[in-house]
């Protein structure tokens, strides 16, 4: 029996003062997790891309998780999210090429650094991205409010009353579990509730057309649209064709998301970054 990897436990003491965990030995993967989650659910606990040969860094995003919230004067757009991540890779790679593996919200800000210049990276894994790089509909916009607005007034269970509604009867116990599960581990949920209402208003970058800069190794993980119709597959596939000789992979119709099994992503990304070199 392989013996269990220990976790490092970190805090960036600069503000806002992010919480985080370093697992495994050898070139680092930084993991960025989506809005209203915290880092263990990029790859959901597994070490399996640890097991590989890489050092996961794992943190949680401001306002989540065990991370304070955003200093006074600040908030939570992509701009913050950005410069937070430069942090992290300067205090915990210093001098190294890390890899950057994001779901949604990371992996938008996983896009916008590398779009940014200025820190050299080895690649990209991009799970579930749902951005196109424009303000949202004034339905979008009215639907991540209300999920705010449920947050704020009554908590988890709030939230839920508000993101029950119209969900795939098929796939709803599943999606309702995992979002109970995910809530219930942040210190500062009005945090979340702001963060709700900031990061889908701020934009990553201007337009699917600025992926075609990003000139180095890249991996986009698609989801079906019946299982997880917040991050539609057109996007992910958008995605990989602007991105210059990006790969594209997903489960099979029907499956659970290959984004929601830890193990088997885990593997995907390993098998990537071996091909990638």
């Amino acid at each position: 029996m392989a013996r269990p990897l220990e976790s490092a436990p970190f805090t960036l003491a600069d503000e806002p003062a992010l919480a985080g965990e370093e697992v495994g030995e050898g070139p680092p993967v930084v993991l960025l997790h989506g809005l209203t989650a915290t880092r263990r659910y990029v790859l959901h606990g597994s070490v399996a891309l640890a097991r590989s040969g890489r050092r996961l860094i794992l943190y949680d995003a401001r306002g989540h998780g065990e991370s304070d919230p955003a200093p006074a004067g600040e908030g939570y757009g992509y701009d913050s999210l950005v410069s937070d991540l430069r942090r992290v890779i300067e205090q915990r790679c210093p001098g190294e090429r890390p890899v950057l593996a994001g779901h949604s919200m990371g992996a938008h800000t996983a896009a916008a650094l590398a779009l940014a210049r200025g820190v050299d990276l080895a690649g990209l894994v991009l799970v579930c991205p749902a951005s196109l790089g424009e303000p949202p509909s004034e339905e979008q916009a009215a639907e991540w409010n209300r999920l705010a607005d449920g947050m704020e007034r009554d908590g988890v269970e709030g939230f839920l009353a508000a993101y029950d509604d119209g969900l795939d009867p098929a796939w709803r116990e599943t999606l309702v579990r995992i979002a109970r599960e995910r809530l219930g581990r942040h210190r500062h949920p009005g945090a979340v509730a702001a963060a709700l209402r900031e990061v889908p208003q701020s934009l990553p970058f201007e337009g699917l057309a600025e992926l075609e800069f990003l000139d180095l190794p890249a991996l986009v993980v698609a989801s079906r649209d019946e299982a997880d119709p917040g991050h539609p597959y057109a996007i992910a596939e958008a995605w990989s064709e602007r991105i210059p000789g990006a790969e594209l992979i997903s489960e099979e119709p029907g499956q659970s998301p290959l984004a929601w099994q830890g193990g088997r992503l885990s593997r995907a990304i390993a098998d990537f970054l071996d091909r990638a070199g």
